[in-house]
């Protein structure tokens, strides 16, 4: 059969459908199948088998699958694949509408042109428009260099794009493959960045270049991969195994957040609804009574407490590897959404450095932009002393967790297991920093600084006048200290002055925070006129 023959007769109805079905087939894999087979055999997906497998069966409805670049540059008007390098539509994930585009690194390396450009800031105006999450599924190296700069063009319509949707609807970017230069820009504007492990890569310059300015030698996995952004760098939210984990993650953590700014978090309702203030407790809020060990210096898993009271004992971690000196996730509490700050006492005893402060920083501003309540679990004996902190700019960074807290006008929560020393009194959801409610266990230590350093302090001259008399300073000290701890070291000081709304047993954890949600659904705050506040950066 002869090519004439088998090209369609363009003047029959079903001539012109039969080429439509043609156009639309060479879309599904516009490099051709050989392509997808190697993408497979690498143990990975192709850009449109993503999107089908994030998105409920079925659902997924593709625009622009036939655009075409328009560029005649260095022989590129040869070479013109369907769909230019990236996949765009809408679909539902667990029946809400979301708006997704999957970049196809097989097409011209995933290199962003004018066509691939204009289908993203298409589908970010539709996500924009009809309020709903926009997913991005990236796999790019960076700008189309044939088709100049026009491409960085393209880019800055994106990244102002994102600027605009930040805080109006969830933006949520997966690397799924190497993304270098521009690409990299557009999800760190992002709200959340998922990587896949081992697969995953993100720099502004590649191995190659660092070799070549600063001699230094480094892999593409030591200087961008998935563990780097997790546990170093702090721009990834997740590490995964692979493809469907990535995008099992994503399904999950969409159902925790709202469709955007104006609607509410889609409820589940727990399984067993469990804990109130006086009755119903049962053996798991029993067990918070006695999580605390005797011994203020011994540590203990904020997760085991958190996980006690929460609906379902699940708690969706973000960020699980870096700062791991404090929590900071998602979880419901009678089925309502809720964002977690913790501090965690196995990890630098809890203290607040740079990167945690950095990171509550920024997950406060996530759920208040989204109107999640803030639940915080304290404590913590202060901020890590060091100079390395303080030449860092602790000072700064640290003011940025401050800031974040003081702004949020969604509810706010706190729970003072034990320790809230100084400094990290005031930033870990203190009343006078704006808390609704804070609630103390007997357990709880709320002072200027601990014992120890108190001591050393106030009784100065009381110990060298003891040294000088031949005294067992230690035992001095000691008697000291254990005056100090019932005078200022305990709840009811605070609880006093008002500063600790009640002091409450472990137990009655999950009915106080239960109660005071409900209430909380009504909170309004009248905030002064203002363009915007100038967070310390």
């Amino acid at each position: 059969m002869t090519a004439a023959q088998t090209k369609p007769d363009l003047t029959t109805t079903a001539g012109k459908l039969s080429d439509l079905r043609s156009r639309l087939a060479e879309a599904q894999a516009p490099m051709g199948e050989a392509t997808v087979e190697k993408v497979h055999a690498a143990g990975r997906k192709t850009a449109r088998e993503r999107i089908e497998y994030l998105l409920d069966e079925g659902s997924f409805v593709e625009i622009d699958a036939l655009a075409r670049h328009r560029s005649k540059n260095f022989g590129l008007d040869a070479k013109r694949p369907a769909t230019d390098g990236v996949v765009t539509g809408y679909g539902t994930i667990d029946g809400r509408k979301v708006c997704v585009f999957s970049q196809d690194g097989a097409v011209f390396g995933g290199a962003l042109g004018e066509v691939y450009g204009e289908k993203i800031v298409k589908v970010m105006d539709l996500a924009i428009k009809t309020g709903v999450p926009l997913i991005g599924i990236n796999e790019g190296a960076g700008a189309r260099i044939q088709e100049g700069v026009v491409s960085l063009g393209l880019y800055s319509q994106i990244f102002y794009r994102n600027t605009q949707a930040s805080g109006v609807i969830p933006q949520i970017s997966l690397i799924m493959g190497a993304c270098a230069g521009g690409h990299v820009y557009s999800p760190a504007l992002t709200d959340f960045i998922v990587m896949v492990d081992q697969t995953s890569k993100m720099f502004i310059t590649g191995p190659d270049v660092i070799k070549t300015v600063t001699g230094e030698d480094v892999t593409q996995e030591e200087l961008g991969g998935a563990h780097t952004h997790m546990a170093t760098s702090g721009t990834s939210h997740y590490s995964a195994s692979d493809d469907s984990d990535a995008l099992d993650w994503v399904r999950e953590l969409t159902s925790y957040l709202p469709s955007n700014n104006r609607a509410e978090t889609p409820r589940q309702e727990a399984d067993i609804m469990i804990g109130s203030i006086q009755e119903n407790i049962n053996d798991v809020d029993l067990e918070l009574d006695t999580i605390i060990p005797d011994s203020p210096n011994q540590p203990y898993d904020m997760k085991e407490v958190i996980s006690r009271i929460v609906d379902d004992a699940e708690f969706f971690e973000i960020q699980e590897d870096y700062a791991e000196n404090i929590l900071c996730g998602f979880a419901r509490v009678e089925g309502r959404s809720v964002g977690i700050v913790a501090n965690q006492p196995t990890q630098f005893a809890g203290c607040l450095d740079i990167k945690a402060s950095e990171k509550a920083a920024r997950f406060i501003r996530t759920c208040d932009a989204f109107n999640i309540p803030i639940l915080e679990f304290v404590d913590v004996p202060g901020f890590l002393p060091g100079t390395n902190q303080e030449f860092d700019g602790i000072i700064r960074r640290g003011a940025k967790l401050l800031y974040a807290y003081a702004e949020a006008t969604v509810g706010k929560i706190t729970v003072i297991t034990r320790k809230s020393y100084g400094g990290a009194y005031c930033v870990m959801g203190s009343k006078d920093m704006g808390a609704d409610l804070v609630f103390a266990w007997p357990t709880a230590q709320i002072a200027v600084m601990g014992a120890s350093g108190a001591v050393g302090f106030i009784y100065r001259k009381e110990l060298k006048q003891a040294a000088t008399e031949g005294k067992d300073v230690a035992e001095v000290m000691k008697g000291y200290e254990q005056e100090y701890e019932e005078t200022l070291v305990n709840p009811y000081v605070a609880a006093e002055r008002g500063l600790v709304d009640a002091v409450i047993p472990p137990s009655e954890t999950r009915g106080q925070i239960i109660e005071g949600l409900r209430l909380l659904d009504r909170k309004v705050v009248n905030v002064p006129a203002k363009k915007h506040g100038n967070i310390p950066l």
